[in-house]
């Protein structure tokens, strides 16, 4: 845990910051939550003073234009220690961040540019927010020295030919495939911080990874017959302009979509396959709610024989009993997803169903925030070295 790493000329350990260059005017002391355990178990803070540069990490965010990196753009905004000095968005390039985001229109930012355009003389690390399908090979001409989240999907496949058989194209960057670390980062925070390109997971399989993953691996519910619906606001689906993404195809409805095809269908069995250590196939229906962002997931599950409903609580209560972001809800208390809008919190919570032998999880977070430019914040900060909140502390919003 105190191994070094550079990146251009600043560097960083988990104890402490430096910047090798002539003394900043900038820098400052503040303090912050400092990590000091990383399992995948728990994470564990104490108050510790930092002497270190603002914005001292230069941060390049491929595909500002779109939601999840408008939410990138965001979160850095209060950032101590990163700052953006390269946006991309090929359809904005030559706009500014205000011109097509007003809500940040108070950020001194960069321009954006086309991707090809872009100078990463200037970055140590880069958020990709493209689509799928487009990210394999520009992450592939990236210099080799930059650490990367990838928030689209074309990473979280471990087999490409699972890759190709879901997303319709071979995989382009096989090689980089077998270097990427999935980014779920309450379950792999390890090997997270060691990685030098993470695959940001999706938005519902945040949500269903995180209580399920603990609960087979601990072999209190059954890997069968596990059956999740999941609604999401529609800012899940994108910023493109799409026909059944219209107000009056969403408004006052509900639009379910992709049942038994969904392309985040092998990501959840990937994940929920590793814990069980064998094959896992889930019954997995995803449905767009009239609301802008938000994630709910029903999931329902068989117990295994002699667990009790209370045994998933407890065990969910002790394994994140450490986390900062994910919250097991006092008994009988339902999780709404206007509890965590605009926050990185996962909040879940376990019920016993009225069929003998089954229980129901409630799953929500915010499908732009842990479902996607917040974890990817937290993942990055793992992999620089500092305190893996660091940006991500907002309360979340309500009313």
């Amino acid at each position: 845990m105190s191994s070094a790493v550079a990146y251009g000329s600043v560097y960083f350990n988990q104890r402490c910051f430096r910047e090798d260059r002539a003394k900043s005017s900038k820098a400052r002391k503040v303090c912050v939550c400092k990590s000091v355990a990383f399992t995948p178990q728990s994470l564990q803070y104490e108050k510790t003073e930092v002497q270190m540069p603002e914005k001292s990490v230069r941060i390049g965010v491929l595909g500002a234009s779109g939601y999840t990196g408008s939410e990138i753009v965001r979160l850095l905004a209060n950032h101590p220690y990163f700052g953006i000095t390269v946006m991309t968005a090929d359809r904005k390039a030559g706009q500014s961040i205000g011109s097509v985001f007003p809500h940040l229109a108070t950020q001194r930012l960069p321009d954006m540019i086309a991707v090809n355009d872009a100078d990463f003389s200037n970055v140590d690390a880069v958020f990709c927010c493209l689509p799928h399908g487009t990210t394999q090979e520009i992450i592939k001409a990236l210099p080799k020295g930059l650490k990367i989240v990838d928030l689209s999907a074309d990473f979280r496949l471990r087999d490409i030919d699972d890759y190709e058989k879901w997303y319709g194209q071979p995989h382009r960057a096989p090689e980089l495939q077998r270097e990427a670390v999935y980014g779920l980062t309450e379950i792999y925070r390890t090997d997270i911080r060691d990685a030098r390109l993470v695959a940001n997971p999706g938005c519902y399989p945040t949500s269903i990874q995180l209580p399920l993953v603990p609960l087979i691996k601990a072999n209190l519910i059954r890997s069968e017959n596990i059956i999740i619906d999941a609604k999401s606001g529609v800012s899940g689906a994108g910023r493109g302009a799409k026909e059944a993404n219209l107000y009056t195809e969403i408004a006052e409805g509900i639009h379910s979509y992709g049942i038994t095809g969904h392309r985040h269908v092998p990501e959840i069995e990937q994940g929920l396959a590793e814990a069980a250590n064998s094959k896992v196939t889930v019954s997995f229906t995803p449905h767009l709610m009239p609301m802008s962002r938000g994630m709910q997931s029903s999931i329902y599950v068989e117990l295994a024989p002699g667990a009790s409903v209370e045994d998933l609580r407890q065990h969910l209560k002790v394994f994140y009993e450490n986390e900062e972001f994910v919250v097991l809800g006092k008994e009988k208390e339902v999780p709404h997803t206007r509890h965590v809008r605009g926050s990185n919190y996962c909040i879940m919570n376990v019920f016993p169903d009225r069929i003998t032998g089954r229980a129901i999880i409630l799953s929500v977070i915010d499908n732009l925030v842990k479902g996607a430019s917040g974890q990817a914040l937290q993942n990055l900060n793992l992999m620089m070295g500092i305190p893996e909140n660091t940006g991500l502390t907002y309360l979340p919003l309500f009313p």
